[in-house]
């Protein structure tokens, strides 16, 4: 089970932090995902994060913004959003998956409830 949260309003170029709880079996997780979604439109994938290494990935549209982490012990998945932009708006979802193709959403077998962004200019 996926709980994501930390979402809220905030103003252009300000920063938010989202955070994903994990509970129940992790021991088939390989990859965390970070994806967002806007009404009428495809879910995009945001960010990824291996769960044993910690190794990180991050779409193109936020390289230098964005950065996923993971802290395994706690079983938490973070998302730190710096330079938010009014295109950073949506509903942001934390997924668990085993496997590799971390920008596919059909990769992922469990989805958080989603948590909203809103970035106002």
């Amino acid at each position: 089970q996926l709980q994501a949260y930390g979402g809220g309003l905030v103003q252009t170029g300000g920063s938010l932090r989202l955070s994903c709880a994990v509970s129940g079996r992790t021991d088939y997780v390989y990859m965390m995902g970070w994806f967002r979604q806007v009404k009428g439109k495809e879910r995009e994938f945001v960010a990824a994060v291996t769960w044993n290494s910690g190794i990180t990935t991050v779409a193109d549209s936020v390289k230098g913004r964005f950065a996923a982490s993971r802290d395994s012990a706690n079983n938490m998945v973070y998302l730190q959003m710096n330079s938010l932009k009014s295109d950073d708006t949506g509903v942001y979802y934390c997924a668990a998956g085993g496997s590799t193709l971390y920008k596919t959403v059909t990769a992922y077998d469990y989805w958080g409830q989603g948590t909203l962004v809103t970035v106002s200019s």
